[in-house]
C-alpha cells in the first residue's frame, strides 16, 4: 500500500493528541477554507435518501458535471475518489507496458503493479520538471502513460505547449495518456485544461477530484473525462456497482455551484503560498516553485524534520517513498494564515534547538 498524507490515525499521532496537543495536519493538501456550508447541508439533507441504493449510473451528478464542463454525459465516469478511478482504468486496460514520471503520485505504479504491467520511468532530475525529451521515451510499445499536472509532490505545472506535443505523440503511437488534473483547480491555469481535447480524443483520459478543492476527503468523490466511450464502458464494469454513495453524489452536485468559494480559495492559497515559500527559504531550505495548494522543499542535512515537528502537533508529509527522493524531501499544504505562521514559528524553534 502506498504511503499518503492525511493519516491522522497512527499511534504516534494519537499519542500527541492524547497529550492534549492540537494536530495541525500539513500532510494533506485540503482547501484551508474547509467544507462549504452548502455541501455540508446537502450531505445532511440527503441522509434520508441513503435508505435507498445509490444510482449506479450517477445520472444527476453526471448531468451537473456535463453542464459545468460543457460536455456530454457519456464522456464522464464517476468514482469513489480519483484513486479508485486509477485502479478501474488499469483493471479495464490491463496494459502490458506503461510510462511513468518520477517522482509522482504513487497510486499509478501501485495500480499497474496489480496487473503485472511493466513500468518504465522518466526521471525528472535534477529540476523535477517534464522536458521535451520525454517524447523520446514514447513509442508504440507503450499502452499507457501517466502525467500529473500540476505534479504531486512538487506542484510544478507542465507547459500547455508540451502537453499538446505529448498528446499528439500519444495519438500517433496509440498510447493512452492519463492526465491527472486533480490539483489544477488551485492554480490560475484552469483555462489550460485538456478537457476540450479529451472529449474528442480516443487517447486521452482526464482525472479530476472533488476531494481537495471542496475539502471532502472523507466523502470520496472523483470523476474522469474521455471521448473513448469503449474505455468508459470497460471502466464502469471493472469494479463493484454503487461505488458513489448517495451522500457523495449530492455533495458533488452542491459543490459544483460554489464558484465564488473556489475563487476565494485560489486567492488565499496564492497569497499564503508565497509567504510560506519565503519563510521556508529563510531557514536555508530549497523550495520548488509549486503552483498548487502545497509546497515541496528539501532540507539539506536534516533527515528528521517530521520527527522534530510531531511533538508540537505539526504533521508534514515525508517524501522519501517517492522515486528519486530521500529523507531530506518534504511536502506541506498551504493552510490558513494562522496555521502557516504556527508552522514557521515551530520550525524556528526546532531548528534553533538543533544548533544550541
Amino acid at each position: 500500500m502506498a504511503i499518503h498524507g492525511g493519516d491522522i490515525y497512527g499511534t504516534d499521532i494519537q499519542k500527541t493528541v492524547e497529550e492534549g496537543k492540537e494536530i495541525l495536519d500539513f500532510s494533506a493538501n485540503i482547501n484551508p477554507l474547509g467544507m462549504p456550508e452548502s455541501v455540508r447541508q446537502a450531505v445532511m439533507t440527503s441522509l434520508s435518501a441513503a435508505e435507498h441504493y445509490p444510482d449506479p449510473e450517477c445520472r444527476k451528478l453526471k448531468q451537473a458535471l456535463a453542464r459545468r464542463h460543457g460536455i456530454k454525459r457519456e464522456s464522464l465516469i464517476c468514482g469513489n475518489g480519483g484513486a479508485e478511478l486509477i485502479y478501474r482504468l488499469v483493471y479495464a486496460l490491463r496494459p502490458k507496458k506503461a510510462l511513468l514520471t518520477a517522482p509522482t503520485f504513487a497510486e499509478y505504479e501501485e495500480a499497474l503493479r496489480q496487473t503485472d504491467t511493466e513500468c518504465i520511468f522518466y526521471e525528472m532530475q535534477p529540476d523535477l520538471q517534464i522536458r521535451e525529451d520525454i517524447l523520446d521515451e514514447m513509442d508504440s510499445s507503450l499502452d499507457v502513460m501517466f502525467v500529473c499536472n500540476p505534479n504531486n509532490p512538487t506542484g510544478i505545472l507542465t507547459p500547455r505547449s508540451l502537453l499538446d506535443q505529448i498528446l499528439k505523440k500519444a495519438e500517433v503511437c496509440g498510447i493512452l495518456l492519463v492526465l491527472d488534473e486533480c490539483f489544477l483547480d488551485f492554480t490560475d491555469q484552469e483555462s489550460q485544461s485538456l478537457i476540450p481535447q479529451a472529449v474528442k480524443s480516443q487517447h486521452l483520459f482526464i482525472l479530476k477530484s472533488f476531494t481537495k478543492m471542496y475539502a471532502i476527503p472523507g466523502i470520496r468523490l472523483g470523476y474522469g473525462i474521455s471521448g473513448n466511450k469503449e474505455l468508459i464502458e470497460k471502466m464502469e464494469k471493472s469494479g463493484p456497482c454503487w461505488n458513489v454513495s448517495v451522500l457523495a453524489s449530492e455533495a458533488g452536485i452542491a459543490a459544483l455551484q460554489e464558484v465564488e468559494y473556489c475563487e476565494q480559495a485560489r486567492r488565499l492559497i496564492c497569497r499564503e503560498r508565497e509567504k510560506l515559500k519565503e519563510g521556508l527559504k529563510i531557514f536555508g531550505f530549497q523550495v520548488w516553485n509549486g503552483q498548487a495548494d502545497y509546497l515541496f522543499f528539501q532540507t539539506p542535512g536534516i533527515t528528521d524534520l517530521y520527527e522534530r515537528l510531531l511533538p508540537y502537533g505539526i504533521l508534514i508529509r515525508r517524501c522519501s517513498n517517492y522515486r528519486g527522493l530521500d529523507k531530506t524531501h518534504y511536502r506541506i499544504a498551504v493552510k490558513s494564515p494562522e496555521a502557516n505562521e504556527k508552522l514557521l514559528e515551530v520550525l524556528r524553534k526546532v531548528l534553533t534547538e538543533s544548533y544550541s
